[in-house]
């Protein structure tokens, strides 16, 4: 995998963390749940991304 690629991905994932993160902080979940789902996608980029996309708040 070249360097190019590498970057993109690397891009696509932080673009992706950051709309979850987002979408976290908007959510009607309690702070600590907030602060937990935000402290896990900042520790574990991808899946912590996973994570949430599975099991997050949902509203």
């Amino acid at each position: 995998m070249g360097i190019e690629v590498g970057g993109l991905l690397g891009l696509i994932i932080l673009i992706a963390d950051v709309w979850a993160i987002i979408n976290v902080v908007q959510s009607s979940a309690g702070t600590g749940a907030k602060v937990g789902w935000t402290v896990l996608i900042l520790l574990l980029p991808l899946v912590g991304l996973l994570i949430w996309l599975v099991a997050g708040p949902r509203g």
